[in-house]
């Protein structure tokens, strides 16, 4: 085709009407522009003459004409309208108090966030002492923070303003009780702890029976007959208490008394300050092997295989209630509550019993040999045995949830708490048993017992323990004081009646 020969006037006609229409649209869309910009005008004015309630009613309704894509343009554009921060603004309207309530409830990890906010945030917070008040309230609801708290000796500046407790100090605090318990923690599990052995130093015969302590004294009963009292900090004995004409297998103490049992078949009561003896129980005939009292009840069992009940309403008003027989051996141990009344006996078998009424409820059985200790709390009952075995019960059905092995002699003390059971026995050795695990079905027998601890050179008699620390006596005349917080070794006083070494033990 010749190209030439193409007539141009047409394509120029083309394009001179596809223009022509280009301006035509944009005349149109400037009209249609100006229209909405006019219309716009005319509806605002209507729409700032309406009341409030109208107002909202007009924009009901003409959201309701909107399609959902249009709704969402809205919702964006409305949300950052909606925001407000309200922490800054309470203080300037004499709300301060009310910000710092609303912050108070944040946990540490929120806490710590908030104070990066901005600066108003952050001066509510130390201001308000968010940070003191967050750890008041967890020494309130957990106990392993209050312990805690008493024997690092911060607890005592929670109640009171210095220059040297403010806000960054217990800021500061914090992650380093986080610590603290996250150390103890892994402590338990690997075995670690600090050791304190104070010898008894009995002149004839040897062994402690029982013990119970605070944090000022451990009190222990001896097989030479006394009683003897230890000072915490020094660890020498304060003071001695000659009574009993036979060994002393049991004790207990609260703020007031001294209550012990012994081979003489008596139970007596002395004055926790001054030692002074100030009543004796003659009833059992035989050995008073256990004892336990609390709200006004005392229960004491005895090789005689009968249990008594008392009503203890002071140190020299005392009296027999009851006397509750079933055992077909030695009653080795007694625990209680306001509900049941617990005992296990040589002939194998714990029994319940009503603690209002002392009648019979039920008998537990499964040991194979005599139950030597038990303790029970809640629903549970863990019991120990001369058959070397651990077992839990489940108190209300009598069943026996779970059997723990690896004791290799007698199971003679037994104590449990939230987390652990702790066991001696006269194989010498102290086991730590996971208890929720133990309570776990699913869970295997290898993987309950934590920690075997090896330091007693003679059969474990008692023992007690906190989230600190397990105290313990042995045949070998001596009080072990097992130290899972504070692990490293240092100086103690010697006294005239009692000596301490502190040994490191690492992971196995």
């Amino acid at each position: 085709m010749d190209f030439e020969t193409v007539p141009l006037k047409p394509l120029r006609d083309s394009l001179e009407e596809n223009e022509l229409i280009d301006n035509i649209k944009t005349t149109s869309l400037t009209c249609t522009n100006a229209q909405y910009e006019i219309e716009k005008e005319k509806c605002f004015k209507c729409f700032d003459n309406w009341s409030s309630e109208d107002q909202i009613d007009f924009i009901e309704d003409l959201l309701l004409r909107m399609s959902h894509y249009q709704h969402g343009h809205i919702n964006i554009f409305l949300k950052p309208m909606l925001q407000r921060d309200f922490i800054s603004a309470l203080p300037a309207k004499g709300l301060e108090h009310v910000a710092e309530k609303i912050l108070s409830y944040l946990d540490a990890k929120s806490l710590r966030a908030a104070e990066f906010v901005c600066k108003e945030w952050h001066r509510v917070i130390a201001e308000g002492m968010l940070w003191r008040k967050l750890i008041h309230r967890k020494i309130v609801n957990d106990s392993l923070w209050k312990g805690l708290g008493e024997r690092r000796g911060w607890i005592n500046f929670l109640n009171k303003y210095s220059q040297q407790a403010n806000h960054s100090y217990f800021r500061n605090l914090y992650p380093k009780i986080v610590q603290d318990i996250e150390k103890l923690e892994s402590n338990w599990r690997c075995g670690r702890h600090g050791l304190l052995k104070i010898p008894c130093h009995s002149e004839n015969i040897k062994g402690v029976y029982c013990l119970q302590y605070d944090d000022e004294k451990i009190v222990s009963g001896l097989r030479d007959n006394t009683i003897k009292l230890w000072d915490r900090k020094t660890l020498d004995c304060t003071q001695v208490l000659h009574g009993h004409t036979g060994s002393v297998l049991c004790l207990q103490y609260d703020e007031n008394i001294i209550v012990t049992g012994s081979s003489d078949a008596t139970v007596r009561i002395w004055d926790v300050h001054s030692g002074e003896m100030l009543n004796t129980l003659i009833h059992h005939s035989e050995a008073v092997l256990h004892l336990r009292f609390q709200d006004g009840l005392m229960i004491t069992c005895s090789k005689d295989r009968s249990i008594a009940v008392w009503g203890l309403q002071s140190a020299t008003d005392i009296t027999l209630r009851r006397v509750l027989v079933g055992h077909r051996a030695a009653v080795n141990v007694v625990d209680f509550d306001d509900k049941y009344i617990v005992s296990a006996s040589g002939d194998r078998t714990i029994k319940v019993w009503n603690t209002g009424t002392c009648e019979f409820v039920r008998t537990l059985s499964g040991h194979r040999r005599g139950i030597a200790c038990l303790q029970y709390r809640g629903t549970l009952v863990v019991s120990g045995s001369s058959d070397f075995t651990i077992r839990l019960w489940d108190i209300d059905c009598g069943s026996c949830l779970r059997v723990l092995e690896g004791h290799e002699e007698l199971v003679r003390c037994i104590r449990f708490d939230g987390k652990h059971i702790v066991s001696g026995a006269y194989d010498g050795k102290i086991k730590v048993w996971d208890l929720q695990a133990a309570l776990d079905p699913r869970k295997p027998n290898s993987s309950l017992c934590i920690r075997t601890l090896m330091e007693h050179q003679g059969r474990v008699f008692r023992l007690q323990f906190d989230d600190f620390q397990i105290v313990s006596s042995s045949h070998d005349d001596s009080i072990l004081i097992w130290d899972f917080l504070d692990t490293q070794p240092q100086d103690n006083t010697k006294g005239m009646h009692a000596y301490a070494r502190k040994l490191t033990h690492t992971c196995e």
